[in-house]
């Protein structure tokens, strides 16, 4: 199985940490966010990985050079003129993934989320349920979320702050729940991605799940998960080292 890590982002709510190395080079309880990721990925048999780059991104190509890929074959994805957002950049990576003969689904992973969601199990689950797309999601506050019905599809998303839906597919009992940041995918979404220039992922998902694809929900409820894009979460989970410990 391979793996894309989204580390290409600004940072902007991480100042003043980010005003002289990227995000994915902050560092909690010693260690960086890209090496966290890294290793997680690494703990269940992931070696072949996309990493993006935009902001500082010479760093983290010398970073991951001094420290020799820590033993994975790593490959960079360069967006130097313009941040392309999560679809945007997945698109731009999508050769990593298409010359893999095996045709396995791959890993998408934020490098500033860090959890204890099995990958293992939610690879498992979007194979056992033929989906397109499987996004980790639970039951907790956001200002954004998706729409779920009774089976874990996707059927729409909240696009205010004031829980103004906006459901493709009614359904009595539509759930809203929070996105970790953490997707399974099959090989064959890409080319279905038709969208151009700086998107988010997010607006290909609902699209194809209105066609009738398979978006699925993987409940992550009962693993710990932490954003640390802020820096008030980045001091309280270096406050935190046991998560680190139990995430590597």
């Amino acid at each position: 199985m391979k793996a894309m890590i989204f580390a290409a982002g600004l940072g902007t709510r991480l100042r003043p940490l980010t005003d002289n190395r990227p995000k994915a080079l902050v560092e909690i309880a010693g260690r960086t966010l890209l090496e966290i990721t890294l290793a997680r990925l690494n703990s269940f048999g992931i070696r072949d990985v996309i990493v993006n780059v935009h902001h500082f991104a010479g760093m983290i190509v010398d970073y991951l050079k001094s420290n020799d890929n820590f033993g994975m074959r790593i490959e960079i994805s360069r967006e130097d003129d313009l941040l392309l957002d999560t679809g945007g950049g997945l698109k731009k990576a999508a050769w990593f993934f298409l010359n893999d003969s095996a045709n396995e689904p791959f890993i998408l992973h934020n490098v500033d989320v860090i959890s204890t969601i099995d990958l293992d199990r939610m690879a498992r689950f979007h194979v056992e349920n033929r989906a397109l797309a499987t996004l980790a999601v639970q039951d907790r506050k956001s200002t954004r979320h998706l729409l779920f019905d009774k089976d874990l599809q996707l059927c729409g998303r909240d696009t205010t702050t004031e829980r103004e839906r906006e459901p493709f597919r009614t359904s009595p009992d539509l759930t809203p729940l929070a996105f970790s940041g953490i997707h399974v995918i099959s090989p064959r979404l890409l080319p279905m991605i038709t969208e151009e220039g700086v998107f988010s992922i997010i607006g290909p998902y609902v699209r194809l799940a209105a066609g009738g694809e398979r978006i699925v929900a993987f409940r992550a409820d009962e693993y710990q998960w932490r954003d640390v894009g802020r820096l008030d979460d980045v001091k309280r989970a270096d406050e935190d080292a046991r998560l680190i410990k139990q995430i590597v």
